[in-house]
């Protein structure tokens, strides 16, 4: 069993191309024992986005916290706490804040074998 807080893991700031204000924890893993998903906690700052990308794996994602939108290809989906998103592979997306606080959400990913 794994159990703790969120507020015990350290912040990595998420420094890559097309990505501004984001931030991430991850919670539960597999060096952490977890055996086939890792749980993550982003913070994204008012403007700040992740990158436009796609990937061979699903994600699901749960809002804890403030404005935000989802891009699907020419579409944006609102979100706002207790919105929840799957993103299945190899669909193209990213994540916004569009608010003027912190848009915090948990994201769940496999573990890649």
């Amino acid at each position: 069993m794994i159990v703790g807080k969120e507020e015990h893991v350290e912040p990595t700031e998420i420094n890559e191309k097309d990505i501004e204000g984001v931030s991430m924890k991850v919670v539960i893993s597999r060096e952490a024992g977890a055996p086939n998903f890792v749980m993550r906690v982003f913070d994204v700052q008012p403007g700040g986005h992740t990158a436009y990308h796609t990937h061979a794996w699903e994600h699901e994602v749960y809002v804890l916290e403030g404005k935000g939108m989802v891009r699907q290809g020419e579409k944006e989906h609102p979100l706002e706490k207790g919105s929840f998103v799957l993103v299945p592979p190899e669909e193209e997306h990213n994540f916004a804040n569009t608010g003027d606080r912190l848009f915090r959400f948990i994201c769940v990913v496999p573990i890649l074998r």
